[in-house]
């Protein structure tokens, strides 16, 4: 089997890690820190935006996933040299470059998310990531390197334990029977893109020709709200009802006084306080491959949870 390389060891990189091993693959994880050594992946301590040490840890690579991403708050000073470290690596080695992305990058839009929207974002996370996608797609028009972008709504899942959507406070609050509060209309439909979905994706794509060159978006199942999420999850749990309400938009503005975190969440309020729908049936028509069916997806994350939290006592 081939030899890929794995950038970041967040929930994403973990799990496309995992699943490229458990396919046979060997794997290299890059990571500032490093790691404990799993069967099929090793772990390599380097600043993934040293290109010229990334271009030695890639070295005989068949692609290079790219997973990391600077903290929430430095997009714009940290993005511009990690992307620039990974064109470098991927046109010096030959790996396909597979980008993990987001739909920021299209901005407001009326109507269901498509990979055929312009990239008109107006914030300036939207604008680094499309900036960072359009030079990767321009450096393959040229044949200098071969690049493939997959994009995930908000997502959750076995593994996800960062943010305040489907994962963080609100999955251990509702198993605990609490009221969950969430950012922006609870009854607006949104697209939640499961975590396995998503390394699946970007397994797929990066040993698959007809994908490269070009944006998709990973399968993911019919939108629905938060308040539904959040109720599928409860009943599954045993905890439900529970009572879901909006986190206050003056609160989070004061959270944004001493967390840069918060303070970010503004740019992006848009996708939280109207329906916010992705349409991934390209890449079900192409590559034959659906989302999970939603039933899995709860129980999976439900059983998860309860193991972490368990082990947590």
């Amino acid at each position: 089997m081939s030899v890929h390389v794995v950038i970041g060891f967040g929930p994403a990189g973990a799990a496309t890690a995992r699943l490229l091993a458990e396919q046979g693959h060997s794997v290299r994880v890059v990571t500032r820190s490093g790691g404990s050594p799993e069967p099929g992946i090793e772990h390599v301590p380097l600043d993934a935006t040293d290109g010229e040490r990334l271009t030695e840890a890639a070295r005989g690579a068949t692609a290079i996933h790219s997973c990391a991403a600077p903290p929430y708050h430095r997009w714009a000073d940290a993005w511009p040299p990690l992307a620039a470290s990974l064109y470098a690596t991927a046109e010096a080695t030959g790996a396909v470059l597979v980008m993990l992305g987001n739909l920021y990058g299209y901005g407001p839009v009326d109507g269901p998310l498509t990979e055929d929207l312009p990239l008109k974002a107006t914030g300036t996370k939207g604008r680094v990531r499309a900036a960072v996608w359009e030079r990767a797609h321009e450096l393959h028009a040229q044949g200098r390197i071969r690049a493939v972008e997959v994009r995930a709504s908000d997502f959750f899942g076995p593994g996800v334990t960062d943010g305040g959507h489907l994962a963080g406070r609100v999955v251990p609050s509702l198993l605990r029977g609490r009221t969950v509060s969430v950012l922006g209309d609870p009854d607006a439909p949104h697209s939640w893109t499961y975590l396995p979905d998503v390394a699946r994706a970007l397994v797929r794509v990066a040993d698959d020709a007809r994908a490269w060159g070009r944006p998709w978006h990973v399968p993911t199942e019919p939108a629905r709200s938060a308040r539904e999420m959040v109720d599928l999850l409860a009943a599954r749990a045993g905890t439900g009802p529970v009572a879901v309400r909006r986190t206050p938009p003056a609160l989070l503005k004061l959270a944004g006084l001493f967390s840069p975190l918060a303070r970010e969440l503004g740019e992006i309020r848009y996708q939280f306080d109207r329906p916010f729908v992705i349409d991934s049936h390209p890449y079900e028509t192409t590559f034959a491959e659906r989302a999970t069916p939603l039933d899995v997806q709860v129980d999976a994350t439900v059983t998860w949870w309860r193991e972490r939290l368990a082990r947590a006592r």
